[in-house]
């Protein structure tokens, strides 16, 4: 029997990957929604064609708010809610353990937190980052998304977590052109949240949550030095050089490069704009095209 589970997937042009997302969720959900923003390509018929109910919203500007709209407007008739990405899926052990666990619960448990495990160029990256412990599965009505620009944060309403055993895993398909061009584009929106951070330009009238500690000791160490002291930490100290080719080039884009490139923007917008809120946001708007 299936457990009393629905699972929401936000999507774009996500034909690469939809398919297997689903399929490797369908036989322990009972209702699998995509919530699609327009797709281009063959998103919705592959979703649909596999057994799941398309809808379409238009992408409000981050993964946040449009999947908050789907927990307020999806008919959701589930006690248990699962997020996953469109290049996500589950191990089979983590369904298993899903199906096994998830009607014994204690009535107060309303989060589940799992472990995610990266695939880079093909290959699993096992030292540096993994596991990355993320909460992706909540009891309907317990949990929101805080309304970040980046690293959205699932925060439960009320009652407590755990954390299941096995892994789901992050494995997305595309060029690593792709991937250069995508961590180009959320470095600006890492670096709108560090000004909000530093000045608070998006206000405190939307229900923010500060930086959590470790975020808060990161961007207080020199600009540059920090990203560096990244890499090292996960290439040297957690042993990211025993992961080969594919193990370098995942710390060194993600954990320096990528970091590295926030805080060149971060420079680049402070010599522009000084310490003004509303500058800073003017800034962003009109160099990056990202209306906070």
């Amino acid at each position: 029997m299936k457990p009393d589970l629905t699972v929401i997937i936000l999507t774009y042009n996500e034909e690469l990957h939809i398919e297997r997302c689903i399929n490797r969720v369908n036989d322990i959900a009972k209702k699998i929604y995509v919530v699609d923003s327009y797709s281009e390509d063959s998103t919705k018929t592959i979703a649909e064609e596999n057994g799941a109910e398309v809808v379409e919203h238009s992408w409000p500007g981050n993964q946040a708010e449009q999947f908050n709209w789907a927990l307020d407007n999806l008919p959701i008739k589930s006690e248990w809610v699962l997020r996953l990405d469109a290049d996500e899926y589950l191990l089979p052990e983590l369904k298993e353990e899903i199906s096994e666990r998830l009607p014994k619960l204690e009535t107060d448990i309303n989060g589940i937190i799992f472990k995610r495990r990266h695939y880079f160029l093909g290959e699993w990256v096992k030292r540096g980052t993994y596991p990355v412990h993320i909460l992706r599965l909540f009891r309907y009505g317990k949990a929101t998304y805080e309304p970040r620009w980046m690293d959205e944060h699932l925060h439960l309403l009320e009652g407590r977590t755990i954390e299941f055993e096995y892994d789901f895993v992050d494995h997305n398909l595309r060029s690593l052109g792709w991937w250069t061009e995508k961590h180009n584009h959320y470095s600006i929106r890492e670096a709108a949240e560090y000004f909000d951070w530093k000045y608070g330009i998006l206000g405190s009238s939307r229900g923010r949550k500060p930086f959590t500690k470790q975020k808060e000791a990161y961007y207080k160490k020199p600009l540059f030095w920090r990203a560096f002291l990244y890499f090292l930490y996960r290439y040297v100290l957690k042993l990211g050089f025993l992961e080969g080719k594919e193990g370098f080039l995942w710390h060194f884009l993600q954990g320096w490069w990528y970091r590295t490139l926030v805080d060149a923007k971060i420079l680049e917008i402070k010599r522009a704009c000084g310490d003004d809120p509303q500058t800073i946001k003017d800034y962003i708007k009109k160099e990056y095209g990202l209306d906070l």
